[in-house]
Order: structure tokens, then sequence, then C-alpha cells
């Protein structure tokens, strides 16, 4: 054998599971095709918040007169943006290699095909082809954006979310065709930066794979701020017109209706690449493209599937990340104590959305008896002060009161998550939960807040008329 094992695949998955490998003492290597951080670090997450970064601040100064700030002539330079967007990705990757190097993995660069169990054969941008072979392999080959087959997609500013990220176009009109979180956080960051933006979505809802309560926040907020949301939108075609393109679509109501725009933004969804990676004499079994597999990720014997091609767990870089660990320890024969199921789901709009363990909704589709306590940010004070009040934290406790969801729509959101996910985890109850002192003023307090209004004993929410 030329490694103990062969990871395919550089991007969070990939790299940490052959890192945490060789940190085991297994001998790695890992292949890639392309760019070390997958589309989370080049098409993805960090270029992606990169530019909503900008975009906030951008919103902050513009909007910040009542804050006691005026700025004049303000602007957004694009060149300088994209710039930075590829500084914070080529930093991380470089961060990445050398990780890599320092833990001993070996990069083979090209693209991976699985031939046989344990052989791997990697064709180089040469075209040469080199086999290499492992006891255990792990695929961590990712996904590519779902192209639909509307008329018109191949005219020259209709783009993928891989492509709008790549080139960040400066566009005064923007079309958005879905509104699931790729879609949505674009929309909040090119309307920041000044941008008509229009989304169609073909559901009844944005964010159709949330709660229902989180997408009908968000939608008047989108609104608010100047983006116009069709809900229920059936795009029949794209077509050029004298000064851009144009959608059109039948609106929820049947009537025809079109979306004038410079650039037009697919974005409907994520295809694995588990067609060009498996060779068919493995006998992977597939559900809608992505591999079956248990729940340490072993999908047949000496193989491994993570990430975005494996069935069953949100198409999310920390998702992958953790199952990453789980195959490493399982292949090094480690313990690993992480609940795979348990993976909180975050979108970068303003304000952010952040959301783990069950929903309401879900409880009661599985016939879980619960209690839920809700907190307006508008009462909380640090809040107030940024000018963020929009928004809420919202908790699910079990009759026996133990947490086993959280939603949050605020400022932060996405960096307090992580602690309700941890309470969920060690099956603390919604007092054990309220009984920790929070520091003030902070929007963490609003978890203090959600949680002891389900007893009614929230100190900063208006009582319940008695009856």
């Amino acid at each position: 054998m030329d490694y103990d094992v062969i990871v395919i695949g550089g991007g969070p998955g990939g790299y940490e599971c052959a890192i945490r490998l060789a940190q085991y003492g297994k001998k790695t290597a890992l292949v890639e095709r392309e760019l070390l951080g997958g589309t989370c670090l080049n098409r993805g997450c960090i270029p992606t918040k990169t530019i909503l970064h900008t975009a906030e601040l951008y919103r902050e100064v513009k909007n910040a007169a009542p804050l006691g700030l005026t700025a004049e002539a303000l602007a957004v330079n694009y060149e300088t943006l994209r710039g930075r967007k590829e500084q914070v990705s080529g930093q991380l990757r470089e961060g990445i290699a050398g990780l890599l190097k320092a833990n001993g993995v070996t990069l083979l660069p090209g693209n991976a095909y699985i031939s046989a169990p344990g052989t791997v054969e990697v064709t180089d941008a040469q075209g040469n082809v080199a086999t290499y072979h492992a006891e255990t392999l792990v695929a961590a080959v990712g996904s590519r954006p779902v192209l639909l087959p509307i008329p018109g997609a191949e005219l020259p500013g209709v783009y993928t979310s891989d492509q709008m990220l790549a080139q960040l176009p400066e566009l005064k009109r923007l079309a958005i065709i879905g509104g699931g979180v790729i879609g949505v956080e674009l929309a909040s960051a090119y309307s920041a930066l000044g941008t008509q933006v229009t989304i169609l979505e073909a559901a009844d809802r944005i964010l159709p794979l949330m709660d229902r309560e989180i997408a009908q926040y968000l939608g008047m907020a989108l609104k608010k701020d100047g983006v116009q949301v069709f809900a229920g939108a059936k795009v029949s075609g794209i077509s050029k017109t004298e000064d851009g393109l144009r959608c059109s679509f039948l609106t929820a109501k049947g009537v025809e209706s079109f979306a004038d725009a410079d650039a037009v933004l697919l974005s409907v969804g994520r295809k694995p690449n588990t067609d060009t990676v498996f060779a068919p004499e493995l006998g992977l079994t597939l559900e809608r493209g992505r591999v079956v597999t248990d729940k340490t990720m072993l999908a047949a014997p000496g193989l491994y599937v993570i990430g975005d091609a494996a069935a069953g767990y949100p198409q999310l870089a920390h998702a992958a990340s953790a199952q990453g660990l789980a195959a490493a320890a399982a292949i090094a024969g480690q313990p690993f104590d992480t609940d795979l199921n348990l993976v909180p789901s975050c979108v970068y709009t303003s304000p952010e959305i952040a959301a783990v363990g069950l929903t309401e909704a879900e409880a009661k589709a599985k016939g879980i008896p619960v209690k839920t306590g809700k907190f307006l940010m508008g009462g909380n004070g640090k809040s107030l002060i940024a000018g963020q009040e929009r928004g809420f934290v919202k908790v699910v406790a079990g009759e026996d009161d133990k947490l086993l969801g959280a939603l949050l729509y605020c400022a932060r959101a996405t960096d307090l998550v992580g602690e309700l996910a941890l309470a969920i985890a060690q099956g603390l109850t919604i007092h054990q939960v309220s009984g920790i002192i929070r520091p003030h003023p902070t929007v963490e307090e609003a978890i203090t807040e959600a949680a002891e209004t389900i007893p009614g004993l929230s100190i900063h929410t208006p009582p319940r008329k008695r009856r």
C-alpha cells in the first residue's frame, strides 16, 4: 500500500479528516483537483461572508445619522472588494497548506477516480494518470450548482453562485432565481450595496427548508430593504433585452410577469459530485445522487463518504468537518462522541438566522409535546444600541423542560447558536439554560429571557394578560 488512507477532496471535511488521521499516526494523502478549501473557502462560505461584511458596514454607515455619524461620498469600490475577497481566501488556503505539510499529509494534485476498492487513479493537469493504493479511502468530493433547463440560462450575464462569487460583478439590477440560503444571502449583500434585487422562488415562501416563522420575518425584512420577493413564481425563460436580461415568470396567482436585470443568478441548490468519482463496480447505494452511509460515514468496506456527497445530512461545511472527524476516528479506532444529527443551520442575512435541534413544527409532526419561549429583541439593550432590534430568540422544550431546539433571528445569531447546541447535546433544561449569569449588555441575554418566558418569569417581557 502507498498510504494507510487516501482522502479525496480538500474542502473542510476532507482536509480536516486528513489532518486528524495524521494526528492519529496514519500515513495519509489528500487528493485535490482545484484549490484547497473546496467550495466553502473559494466559492461559498468565506467569499460570501467577506462580501456580506462589507455590505453590512456600508448599510450601517449609510444609515448611521441617528447614531450621530454622517459620511459624505460613501461609495463601494468593487475592485477593492474583489481583492479583499481573494486576499481572505488566499490567506486561509495558505494556512491549510501549511497545516497539511506540518502534519505530514501528502498533497496529490489532480482529479481522482476510485476504480476499485482501495485504488485511486489521479489525473494531473497535463493528463498524466498515476495509480495509488490505500487500505482505506475517504471521499469528500463536494457538490456543484444545479443547472435548471430554463430557456436562456446559457446567455451571458446568467451566473451560478460559483460564477457570481468568483467574478463579483458590479450591478444596478439583479434577479435571483431561488430563495434558499445562497439566494437570500446574496440578495442581502447586493441590496445593501445599492443593487435593486428581485427574488423569484418557486415554493410558497423563501427559505422553504427552514422554519416558516423565520421565512416570514426575513421576507418582511428584505422587502423593507427594497428587495422584491415573489414566492410561488414559476420562471418560464430568460431573454436578452436592449439594456440587459429579462426573467419571465408566472406569479403565484398565475399572472404573467417579468423582472428586468443586468444579471441573473441561478440559485436552486447543489448537486453532489458523485457521478465522476465512483466506479459503478463499487456498488454504492445512492439516494438522489448522494451516497448512503452508516453513522461512522462508512459506505462500503474500506470506503467512507463525507460532506455534500453523503446522504441524510445537510450540505454544510461544519457538518462535513464533523463527519470527517467521525470517519477519522472510526478508521483509527478512536472514540468519537459528537452527535452528527445536531447540526446548527446559519443564514448570514441582516439580521442573521440560526437554528439547531427541533422546531415546533417538527416536534408536532413527530408527536412530541413541546412548549416554547420567545423573546423579542426590541427588549434587548445591546440590540437597541446597535440599531438591530428586529428579530427574536425562540427556544423549544419538552414536557420534562429539556431544551430540544432553538431558533434565532437577531444580530450575532450565528455566534450564539453554538451555546444552545451545547445545551441540547448535554440535555440541559430551560432552568439550567436560564440559570447561567450572562454579561450585560449583550445579545446573549436574550437566551436567558427566551428560556424564562416558558415558566412566565422573563423580566423584560410584559406579563400575559390574565383572563
